[in-house]
Formats: C-alpha cells, sequence, structure tokens
C-alpha cells in the first residue's frame, strides 16, 4: 500500500516504515512541523519515500495515517480529497488526555469516518473516544544493537524537554535519586537542566539529543533506568532501555505497570520504594543483571517488530479492504 503519515514521534515512526508498504512522508522546504521528512537521527528504509505537497495533488493513496487533528485539512489541501470519505483514514493516538481526566473528550470523538487507534489500552481507557470507533496497537521497536553492560554507577534517564514539562515527566524527583548515584539524562532540550535543579555537575550530566544508535550505547552503559513520568503514554525509550537488558527503577503509573512485569525492575507510587530498588542495583551488579535479563526478555517478547508490523499490517487491509 501507499500510506501517507507525517513524521511526528521519531521512534514511532522509525518501527512504523519497516513496515512491507510504500511510506509517503510530507517534506516542506523549511522542514517545518508538516514537512520534516525523513529522519535523521533515526535509520529509516528506503520505502519512506519523501513527498512533496505538489507531488501528493497527484499521488496514489491507499490510506491516511493522522496523528494530529490539524492534519484533516491539511490532507484534504494536499491531496484533493477528504480523508475518511475519499480515502480511508486511521487516526493514532499517541498521547494521554490532558485537562479533565478522564472526562477529557477526543478530537476525533463521535465520528463515522475514521478509526481511532491508541498505542496504549490505558490512553484508550483513558480518552473519552465517544461512538469513534477504536482499537489498540501497542508499541514495536527495532531492537537496539548493543546489550547492557552496566559498568557505570550511574543511573540512566532519558527525558525530552524536562525543564518545560517538569511534574509531568518527573523532573522534580531526580534530585532525590542523585543523591544516590550521578545521573545521566539523555533526550531534547536537557540543557541548563542540572542548573534549574540546583545540582552540581558532578551529579546530573546531560546529553542533548544524541543519535539514536549511540544514545543506546551509552545507556547500555549505565547500571539501572530511571523512569519517573507520573502522566505520559509508554516512551519508547523505556521500553528501548529494557531491550537493551536494563534494569527498571520506575514509578507505577499509566502503561508502565503494564509494560514492566515484577521481574524486570523496581515499579512503586513511593519514592522511598524506588530509592531502595536503585541503590540494590548500583550496589549489586549481579542482581542488575538478572534483573536487567528479566526485562530484555519481557520488552521483546511483548514489544518485539514483527508482532508490531503485523498488527498494523492487519488494521491498514481491514480499514482499506472495507472502504472498496
Amino acid at each position: 500500500m501507499n500510506v501517507l503519515v507525517w513524521h511526528v514521534h521519531g521512534s514511532w515512526m522509525t518501527s512504523f516504515v519497516h513496515g512491507k508498504h510504500r511510506y509517503l512522508v510530507p517534506a516542506t522546504p523549511d522542514r517545518g512541523p508538516y514537512g520534516l521528512g525523513r529522519a535523521r537521527t533515526y535509520p529509516w528504509p528506503d520505502n519512506a519515500v519523501e513527498v512533496t505537497p505538489e507531488q501528493l495533488r497527484r499521488a496514489d493513496v491507499d490510506v491516511v495515517l493522522l496523528q494530529r487533528p490539524e492534519e484533516l485539512d491539511l490532507a484534504e489541501q494536499w491531496l484533493g480529497r477528504r480523508p475518511g470519505r475519499d480515502v480511508p483514514a486511521i487516526y493514532v493516538e499517541h498521547n494521554t488526555p490532558k485537562g479533565d481526566v478522564p472526562n477529557t473528550r477526543h478530537p476525533m470523538a463521535d465520528r463515522d469516518d475514521l478509526l481511532l487507534t491508541h498505542v496504549t489500552a490505558f490512553n484508550e481507557l483513558f480518552w473519552d473516544n465517544g461512538g469513534t470507533r477504536s482499537t489498540v496497537v501497542e508499541h514495536g521497536i527495532v531492537p537496539p544493537a548493543v546489550e547492557w553492560t552496566g559498568e557505570l554507577d550511574r543511573l540512566a534517564v532519558v527525558i525530552n524537554e524536562p525543564v518545560r514539562r517538569w511534574r509531568v515527566t518527573g523532573t522534580d524527583l531526580l534530585p532525590a535519586f542523585a543523591e544516590l548515584a550521578p545521573l545521566d539524562v539523555f533526550g531534547m532540550g536537557v540543557a541548563g537542566l542540572a542548573e534549574r535543579l540546583g545540582l552540581p555537575p558532578d551529579r546530573l550530566a546531560t546529553h542533548d539529543d544524541v543519535p539514536q544508535h549511540r544514545m543506546h550505547a551509552e545507556l547500555g552503559r549505565r547500571r539501572a533506568y530511571l523512569h519517573l513520568c507520573r502522566w505520559t503514554s509508554l516512551g519508547l525509550s523505556l521500553i528501548e532501555a529494557m531491550s537493551i537488558g536494563m534494569p527498571v527503577v520506575a514509578l507505577a503509573t499509566t502503561e508502565a505497570v503494564v509494560a514492566v512485569p515484577p521481574t524486570a525492575g523496581v515499579l512503586s507510587t513511593r519514592i522511598d520504594v524506588l530509592r531502595d530498588g536503585a541503590r540494590r542495583f548500583l550496589e549489586d551488579p549481579s542482581l542488575a543483571a538478572r534483573t536487567g535479563g528479566q526485562a530484555r526478555a519481557a520488552a521483546r517478547d511483548r514489544y518485539g517488530l514483527d508482532r508490531f508490523l503485523a498488527d498494523w499490517d492487519r488494521l491498514l487491509e481491514e480499514e482499506v479492504c472495507a472502504s472498496r
């Protein structure tokens, strides 16, 4: 199939474009949010093809994959066809709801012209989807090419924009763990985090927008992975860290309680319990190794790329066939 899909979430998109289809990725001269084109820090196969808005007007498109409300009008403008009416449409929801949770209505609620697809069962449960058909396709990841060694007595964290998002991402909780071991925070917009938290550089180091393969290699050298998000969809960096073989210390919130089984780390809503778990991993590398092995097995079993792509193939085929 020819699938029109915008480049919005790099990690999810990297997995998605590893399928058997031809993925038409809008690219504009400014490389803005609606025309990013192909990724530059993630490895994408050749079947992800950049297309301009002008080319889309003449393109053969079998299905449109939407990820933001405004893409509905944009797709109609660029294609000259209305998604959901002239061409099948699927809306992928990556995020937890905001606002009056759990009464937040989804922007695609009560529509009969598209399928609303959530990336976690938690998201489907907490969004008010109205009468719109909805389903879940859980994440899948391209397996990282590195494995955990854990030789550094440090804790790894991956957060995008930790200063702006603050309590949402659990940024305010980081000092409690910096008391136990130095933290390495990877992600976009992490510069200045130590100063904002009042931590010296030897307790928190930031690594801004590191290419994915390098970040995976660096994560694997740290003793354990710290996941302190209070309210977020399931971060792919958590699954990637588990797949590398990292033991996990995580807040027992949202989909993390499903993604991280008890054998793969320590989950709790109590910071003292999480601190004790992190301390045990730091003091006992053999425990960290055994727990990380369980994390790797759990991640690769549940979030394997083959399962993810098979689920999406089935969904795409059903929607396209139903429209004919």
